[in-house]
């Protein structure tokens, strides 16, 4: 059995790269920025810049709602191919071939660093979903509830 898993959350590090197959079929590149999880003392955060390609209706919605520096999270498969290039050498590519892309900030909020804005899925229209500015949740009192009352 062999497990070829990959989720991503990270920024954008260019507008995707939208175009078309001459079957029309569409497919967007992207290099998505993903911080390391951890940080030498006295040096910068580091991270790493992954390639990624996605296809059809995922593709055109990632092109079309997200933009450099939009946070996204990726899931999906590695790919590695081979071509040859223009030059003639051989050419080793190394990709996330992503199988969903999520919105993890809306258009409004996009290169901000509010990282409380609602998720977007690429499957189907992409709604403008903005935050409720009245939130009931907000500096309620705690409730009184045991293990037992909850269903899970």
């Amino acid at each position: 059995m062999s497990i070829n898993r990959v989720i991503l959350v990270g920024r954008l590090t260019r507008d995707p790269d939208l175009r078309y197959t001459p079957n029309g079929v569409a497919v967007a590149n992207f290099n998505i920025a993903v911080n390391r999880p951890f940080k030498k003392e006295g040096e910068q955060q580091q991270a790493d810049f992954i390639n990624g390609v996605v296809w059809r209706k995922p593709a055109e919605n990632l092109a079309n709602y997200m933009k450099k520096g939009s946070q996204i999270g990726v899931d999906g498969r590695v790919q590695t191919r081979i071509y040859e290039g223009q030059d003639g050498k051989t050419v080793y590519v190394t990709e996330v071939v992503a199988d969903s892309i999520q919105f993890l900030e809306s258009k409004g909020n996009q290169g901000s660093d509010n990282h409380g804005s609602y998720g977007q899925s690429n499957s189907g229209s992409q709604p403008n979903v903005q935050p409720s500015q009245n939130n009931s949740f907000e500096g309620g009192d705690p409730i009184d509830i045991s293990d037992d009352d909850l269903p899970f």
